[in-house]
C-alpha cells in the first residue's frame, strides 16, 4: 500500500494491456471461442480500465507522476494497438464469423481509447509530471526487504557487491592475460589492467552475428546445451514448447533478454524467450555496440540463463510442483538467482571446452549482475546520476554504450529486481556448498573437502555429491524464496 505506483507509474498500465491481449493470443490455454471471447471483453473494458488510470495518475505524497515513465509509456503505447491489430488478424484465421464480427465491432472503440490515453498522457499528465521514479532510502529498504524475503540491507548489499565487483574483476585480468596471446597477438600487454581486459574483451566481441541471424543463432544454441545435459545426465529437460522470437513493443524498455513463461495453472503451454531487436533509428554505429554486447558468446551464455538450464527449465519445473501456493507466490530472487548459478554450473562443467573468450565473456555477465544490484541502490537511495551510472557500467563493467543506456533505462523503470540475480546467485551457491559439505559427511570424506569458493562455484568434485540429484532438488519446489528450498533440500533448522 505504500508503493502505489498506479498512482504515478503510467507504463505500469502499457504492461498491464499488453499483457492481457498477449497471453490470449500467445498461448492456447483454451479453444479459440473461449480466448477470442476474452479478448472481445478486454477490447470492451480497455477503455475504462484506460481512463481510471488516467484520472488515477495524479501522484502521491513526496512522489509526483513520473516523467521517465510516462515518456517511455507514451513511446510503447503503439505496441497495445499492434495488440489490438494481431487479434483482428487471428479471428480473421478462425472459422468464427460472429466472434470475428464481435471482435471487429470492438476493435475501433478500443483503439480510439488507446489514441484517448496517449492524448491525456500528452496533453494533462506528462505536463506536470516532474517525478523521476525514484523510491528513497527507507522505501526502497523496505521492499529490497519483501523482493529479496531476505534481511538483507542496502548497505549490507553494497558492501557486499563492491567487494566481489573487486573479486571478479580480478579474474577477468587473470583470463584476459592468459587469452593475450591467442586475442591479441601482435601487441604486448598494456600496463594498465583494465586496458588488457577491455582490448581482449574487443576482440571477443567483433565475433558476432548479424540482426537477422540472432534469432537462428539462439535456436541452434539452446539445442546444443540441451545434448550436454543429456550426455553428462546433468538435469532432467523439459517437454514444454519454448519459442525464441522478438520482443513485443510493450516490453522492450525492461529488458535485452528475458523469458516469459505461462502462468502457473497453463501446464504445458509455450514460453517465450524474447530477445529485443536493436532499434534501427539509432544509426549504424548503435547497432554495432549492439552487436557487440551481445556477441557469439554472449549469445551462448544467453541461451544458458534465458533457455536450458536457466529460466524456461526451471518454470517448466516450477508448474510441475504439486503445491500451486509455491507456484503463484513466485520469488525473483530464487528465479533471477538459478539462472546466474546455474549458468556457473555449466561453465564449471566444461561447456564451451572451457574456451577462455567464453569464460572472460561469462564473467563480464557476472559481473553485469553486481553492477546491477550496486546501480540499483544507489539510483534509489543515492541519486546517482547518469554521468555516475555510465562510469561504473563501461568503465568499471566494460559493458558497451548500447547496453549500458538500456541498463541506465531499466534501473530508473524498476526497482529492487536488479538485485535479485546477484542476491540470488549467492544464496544458490550457498545451498550448493552447504549440500556437497553434507554429502562429503556422510560419504565418510575428510574436513575441507569442500574448498572455499574463489569467487563463486569452481569447487570441483566431492564425494558423495551428484549434480543432477541437486540440482533436481532444488528446482522441484516451485519458485519459492530460496530460504525456504534450502530448508526442504537440507532439512529443518539448516
Amino acid at each position: 500500500g505504500e508503493l502505489r505506483d498506479a498512482a504515478w507509474d503510467p507504463l505500469s498500465f502499457v504492461q498491464l494491456a499488453g499483457y492481457g491481449f498477449f497471453g490470449l493470443l500467445a498461448r492456447e490455454f483454451a479453444p479459440w471461442q473461449h480466448r477470442g471471447s476474452a479478448f472481445v471483453g478486454r477490447l470492451d473494458g480497455l477503455a475504462a480500465l484506460l481512463t481510471q488510470a488516467a484520472d488515477g495518475l495524479t501522484g502521491v505524497r513526496g512522489r509526483p507522476v513520473s516523467l521517465l515513465h510516462t515518456q517511455t509509456a507514451l513511446a510503447q503505447l503503439a505496441g497495445i494497438t499492434d495488440l489490438i491489430d494481431e487479434g483482428l488478424a487471428e479471428a480473421g484465421r478462425q472459422d468464427d464469423a460472429d466472434l470475428r464480427a464481435q471482435m471487429e465491432a470492438a476493435a475501433g472503440p478500443a483503439r480510439e481509447a488507446v489514441d484517448e490515453f496517449r492524448r491525456r498522457l500528452t496533453d494533462e499528465i506528462q505536463p506536470r509530471a516532474d517525478g523521476d521514479g525514484r523510491l528513497g532510502r527507507e522505501l526502497f529498504g523496505k521492499k529490497l526487504r519483501h523482493t529479496l524475503a531476505s534481511d538483507l540491507t542496502p548497505e549490507d548489499l553494497r558492501q557486499r557487491a563492491e567487494r566481489d565487483y573487486d573479486v571478479v574483476r580480478a579474474e577477468m585480468l587473470r583470463l584476459a592475460r592468459d587469452a593475450w596471446t591467442t586475442y591479441v597477438p601482435d601487441k604486448r600487454v598494456p600496463e594498465d589492467d583494465d586496458e588488457t581486459i577491455r582490448t581482449v574483451l574487443d576482440a571477443v566481441a567483433r565475433e558476432h552475428r548479424q540482426p537477422h541471424e540472432l534469432l537462428d543463432f539462439s535456436r541452434a544454441e539452446v539445442a546444443r546445451i540441451e545434448q550436454f545435459c543429456r550426455d553428462r545426465d546433468l538435469i532432467g529437460l523439459g517437454d514444454e514448447p519454448m519459442q525464441i522470437t522478438w520482443t513485443p513493443v510493450f516490453m522492450r524498455a525492461y529488458g535485452r533478454a528475458f523469458l516469459s513463461s505461462p502462468g502457473p495453472l497453463d501446464k504445458g503451454l509455450s514460453s517465450y524467450f524474447w530477445i529485443t531487436p536493436h532499434d534501427e533509428s539509432l544509426g549504424p554505429e548503435a547497432t554495432e555496440s549492439y552487436l557487440r554486447e551481445d556477441n557469439d558468446r554472449m549469445l551462448r551464455l544467453l541461451a544458458i540463463h534465458e533457455g536450458v538450464p536457466g529460466h524456461y527449465l526451471q518454470g517448466a519445473w516450477a508448474n510441475r510442483s504439486p503445491s500451486l501456493a509455491r507456484a503463484v507466490f513466485a520469488s525473483g530472487t530464487f528465479a533471477e538467482g538459478w539462472a546466474v548459478y546455474v549458468t556457473q554450473v555449466l561453465m564449471d562443467l566444461g561447456y564451451g571446452d572451457h574456451e577462455p573468450a567464453l569464460l572472460l565473456s561469462h564473467w563480464k555477465f557476472y559481473l553485469r549482475a553486481i553492477t546491477n544490484a550496486l546501480m540499483d541502490v544507489a539510483i534509489h537511495c543515492d541519486d546517482m546520476a547518469e554521468e555516475q551510472a555510465m562510469a561504473l557500467m563501461v568503465g568499471g563493467g566494460f559493458q558497451e554504450q548500447d547496453e549500458a543506456r538500456a541498463k541506465w533505462l531499466r534501473a530508473r523503470l524498476t526497482s529492487t529486481q536488479l538485485s535479485t540475480y546477484y542476491v540470488g546467485s549467492l544464496e544458490m551457491w550457498d545451498l550448493e556448498e552447504a549440500a556437497r559439505r553434507r554429502a562429503a559427511e556422510a560419504a565418510g570424506a575428510k574436513a575441507g573437502s569442500v574448498p572455499a569458493q574463489r569467487v563463486v562455484g569452481g569447487l570441483g568434485d566431492t564425494p558423495g555429491f551428484d549434480y543432477r540429484t541437486h540440482l533436481e532438488s532444488v528446482i522441484s519446489h516451485g519458485t519459492p524464496p530460496i530460504k525456504w528450498v534450502r530448508r526442504a533440500v537440507l532439512g529443518e533448522g539448516a
